[in-house]
């Protein structure tokens, strides 16, 4: 009697190449019925799939087998470095701007892009660093980021380090802009200045050195096609100062992520 029912199942399912669930009528090849119905794929879960954080809906593909997966084409693996990432993330790049961008010798090769105030500057922006990414489709873009600065009161580029014990204030500043299409930062470009985020220093008696930390974020609809993002310190000082500052000398990270 066993062997009949397997019969009789093996032959129904050769006989009808459409399978439901939840119908008696499926309309396709596989038919899952009912407004509340579910599908579940073990394989892809947060439990067996790296890719699945278990915080966040996972995107998931097809590849040239049909066979659905969590991982993108040219997926990167290790998460690090300018490759595609999973779920919407663009980028994600820990220690973004180099530790010794202006080539010093140790032990002055951890102060990253050092920008002056001089005594006769009370004002001075300059370029820190660029990361380029490509973007799928038109979106909004959302970008976080950390820099670590380094304070001096003697000129870092020499190179030296000196406590500032004036008791002034200074102001340091981040922010960041899009070369659309990475053809050169234009006028028009730089002008639309992003993520803003300033902090000040104003020194005691015995002066302080160290890697002061600030962070940042912004968001930006972008058109798709290859882009870089550029970024800018500002360094404000009182009349006859002498500020250096370096951006990026310890541990930093950008992370751009697209929302659709």
């Amino acid at each position: 009697m066993k062997n009949q029912y397997l019969y009789l199942l093996f032959s129904s399912a050769i006989g009808f190449s459409q399978v439901g669930i939840g119908t008696s009528n499926p309309q396709e090849e596989l038919h899952v019925a009912g407004n509340n119905s579910t599908i579940r794929i073990e394989s892809l879960s947060n439990a067996n799939n790296p890719l699945n954080d278990g915080i966040k809906n996972a995107r998931v593909y097809v590849d040239a087998n049909g066979n659905f997966t969590l991982t993108p084409p040219n997926y990167t693996a290790g998460g690090s470095g300018y490759g595609n990432l999973p779920i919407n993330f663009l980028i994600d790049v820990p220690n973004f701007i180099p530790d010794n961008v202006d080539g010093l010798p140790a032990p002055y090769d951890s102060l990253g892009r050092i920008i002056n105030s001089d005594l006769t500057q009370e004002t001075v922006e300059g370029f820190i660093f660029s990361a380029t990414f490509t973007v799928p489709q038109s979106c909004t873009v959302e970008v976080k980021h950390g820099v670590t600065i380094v304070i001096s009161g003697s000129n870092m580029l020499t190179p030296s380090l000196a406590y500032i014990n004036d008791s002034k204030t200074r102001t340091i500043q981040t922010f960041f802009c899009f070369d659309i299409n990475n053809d050169g930062l234009s006028p028009a470009e730089k002008a639309l200045q992003y993520g803003h985020k300033g902090q000040f220093y104003c020194s005691v008696a015995g002066g302080s050195l160290g890697y002061p930390y600030m962070n940042s974020q912004g968001y930006a609809t972008l058109p798709p096609g290859t882009h870089s993002i550029h970024f800018f310190g500002i360094v404000q000082d009182p009349p006859n100062s002498f500020t250096s500052v370096g951006f990026g000398g310890a541990t930093d990270y950008l992370k751009l992520r697209v929302y659709n």
